[in-house]
């Protein structure tokens, strides 16, 4: 059950020193802070990632306390563990001033930036995750991440992030490049899929359906899914469904049979969808991770995917890749492979299971685990700065 505190309050450890911080960060038992501020905003990749790493983290390692921190009012998140604290703090100047002194007060001996920010004041061990580098490499597609784009390199170059993680090795090597950072401090950590991703009972539809699932924006391609869909459902009846958001710089197409925009959905009908699909589409044209193709994976869905090199770090390659992959500026590639899918049905048996043995291979416990290993590396790393 996720226990609540009632506000900012004072603590003797305002008193206490630098030296203070690293000697109790080194006992076994340690009380992390996480960024929440991504629960504030709308559904996506950051938010599920802060969720689920607070809830498994809390529940692999009981002796640990997990505090979600956020000066913005956000839901907290389902747990059984009695060491997940959940906190909104409203205040000015939240990173430079109220988030340090928030820290103090509650013995924080270190910090993870769920979403490219950490506190100003290295004051304490601190861990940022980088998920992509699309605001720097692919401005246009990030029109919103201006803070970011300022904000984070000076963190990073600066050094006040002790340890990097990113989702995969792909975002590893572009952020140690363009960063210019030490290898030995940024490590690449898979996301997963949550639990409730399984092979399950199929909706009962009329006619056979194609499904794109993630937040309808230029990057995932989106309007190239629904052109390589039309050309399909000129010969064969087959349906589209979009399911998620739809951001601002996206514009949906006009109502037309066989297209279907669901909004936001629970897991549990996304779960469904992903299953029941005659293919599930996300030809991304960049991705740091691509959480909707394990979610997929892991509930035995074909999927037809981007070459995107963080997205066949999931995949894998060769006679065991567990995706159908097609070059994502290719629209008549795209529509030659939902229509061999939809053809051919059974001929793709072997895909699915290759992503059924695939996606087991991830999971938030073995997130949660690297990711607590990180966390120890970062406090030698601020005991010797």
């Amino acid at each position: 059950m996720l226990s609540y505190t009632p506000g900012c309050h004072r603590a003797k450890w305002l008193c206490r020193s630098r030296k203070t911080v690293i000697e109790e960060a080194k006992l076994n038992s340690v009380k992390i802070a996480l960024d929440a501020t991504p629960l504030a905003g709308p559904p996506g990749g950051i938010p599920r990632y802060t969720r689920s790493l607070a809830q498994a983290l809390a529940g692999q390692f009981p002796e640990d306390e997990y505090w979600l921190l956020s000066d913005q009012a956000f839901p907290a998140p389902k747990s059984k563990s009695k060491n997940l604290y959940a906190e909104t703090c409203a205040s000015r100047r939240w990173w430079s001033l109220s988030l340090p002194r928030k820290l103090k007060r509650l013995g924080i001996h270190l910090f993870h930036g769920t979403d490219f920010a950490v506190p100003y004041l290295p004051l304490r061990a601190s861990v940022m995750t980088v998920h992509d580098l699309s605001p720097w490499l692919h401005p246009q597609w990030q029109p919103a991440a201006q803070r970011v784009r300022n904000r984070t390199p000076v963190l990073l170059k600066s050094g006040i992030a002790s340890m990097v993680i990113t989702p995969s090795e792909t975002v590893r090597r572009a952020a140690i490049d363009y960063f210019k950072l030490r290898e030995d401090r940024v490590v690449a950590i898979p996301l997963a899929a949550d639990d409730c991703f399984r092979p399950g009972n199929v909706p009962a539809r009329k006619s056979p359906y194609f499904l794109f699932a993630g937040t309808l924006e230029p990057r995932k391609n989106v309007a190239r899914v629904i052109d390589a869909w039309r050309q399909v459902r000129g010969q064969t009846p087959v349906d589209l469904i979009l399911a998620g958001r739809c951001r601002a710089d996206f514009v949906l197409p006009k109502p037309e049979t066989g297209l279907q925009h669901t909004g936001e959905m629970s897991d549990a009908a996304l779960a469904a969808l992903y299953a029941g699909a005659t293919a599930v589409i996300y030809p991304s044209l960049y991705e740091g991770f691509g959480l909707p193709v394990l979610e997929a994976m892991q509930c035995g869905a074909l999927v037809i995917t981007s070459l995107d090199p963080a997205i066949c770090e999931i995949t894998g390659h060769g006679e065991t890749c567990a995706a159908i992959h097609i070059q994502e500026t290719e629209t008549r590639e795209l529509a030659a492979a939902m229509r061999a899918a939809l053809g051919k049905p059974d001929s793709f048996s072997e895909i699915r299971q290759q992503a059924l043995k695939r996606a087991a291979c991830f999971s938030w416990a073995k997130t949660a685990a690297k990711t607590r290993e990180v966390y120890e590396q970062a406090t030698r790393l601020f005991s010797h700065a």
